[in-house]
């Protein structure tokens, strides 16, 4: 039976990435034997860097391209890609300058007009509250088209946003009607102290809170919904229709495929 779209191509394959930092080949050669029953139609892209593009050899996965440099950098893996006509999903570039986000974000548009890239960016904003310079770099990308990428995890406490902050995030794509995607820390499906001592986001929390947004609910809500540790709670909220979620909250990279997929078994959300 095919997968529900509310999960379809939900997750990114980002194996080779921390803490899980597979060797790329054997992540590669993961992804092409994963079978419906182990969720391969849950995953969407393999994510790898631009650095990695050159040990493809050939390979046909769908890509999320993860650029390393700035906005000039951008030109590298477009070439390749122009050059060996690989399956590309979308290409993802961090700022790089915290103190001037939003004329980062203007050179990284120059630069994709520059290019005529013809597959989605996202730009990964600061960890930072979305105050002004934040929320002016996203009407930038957003205005241009491009889409936002939000670090909800990561190897440190630092890495991970408060509900707060994440909800001021969810609610500042919505407004500009703006996709995005998440990475890191999203590994399991509710909110929950991770074995590393961090307050891990869920990604059954962060669905339900866009879901949430769009819908119009204040942002205490959100964010009590972001703090909802019970999988009970979260898989009867599910009873309404995930799907205008998905429509903004498009997928989020984890190095592990196995976990989000037993959590949604265990839930009861798949068969």
């Amino acid at each position: 039976m095919p997968l529900d779209d509310a999960w379809a191509g939900l997750v990114d394959d980002a194996a080779i990435f921390p803490p899980g930092d597979a060797p790329f080949h054997e992540a590669v050669a993961a992804y092409d034997a994963r079978t419906p029953e182990e969720g391969a139609d849950l995953v969407g892209s393999f994510v790898l860097r631009d650095t990695d593009l050159p040990q493809l050899r050939g390979s046909v996965l769908p890509l999320s391209i993860v650029c390393t440099g700035g906005a000039g950098q951008l030109a590298g893996p477009t070439e390749f890609v122009r050059r060996t006509n690989p399956v590309i999903v979308g290409m993802e570039i961090a700022v790089r300058d915290l103190d001037d986000p939003a004329g980062n974000v203007r050179r990284i548009v120059a630069a994709t007009d520059d290019l005529e890239t013809e597959w989605p960016v996202f730009v990964e904003l600061p960890q930072t509250d979305a105050g002004y310079g934040w929320l002016a770099a996203a009407d930038l990308a957003a205005e241009a088209g491009l889409r936002l990428k939000f670090r909800t995890g990561g190897l440190d406490a630092s890495a991970f946003p408060s509900s707060t902050t994440l909800a001021s995030w969810i609610d500042a794509a919505l407004d500009r009607e703006t996709q995005f995607k998440c990475t890191a820390g999203l590994h399991r499906a509710v909110r929950h102290t991770g074995e590393d001592g961090f307050e891990h986001h869920g990604f059954l929390n962060v669905l339900l809170a866009t879901k949430l947004a769009w819908d119009g609910a204040d942002s205490r809500s959100v964010v009590d919904m972001l703090e909802e540790r019970n999988p009970d709670t979260l898989a009867r909220e599910l009873v309404t229709d995930p799907h205008d979620a998905r429509r903004w909250f498009t997928s989020f990279g984890s190095c592990s495929i196995a976990e989000p997929w037993a959590d949604l078994h265990q839930l009861g959300l798949v068969a």
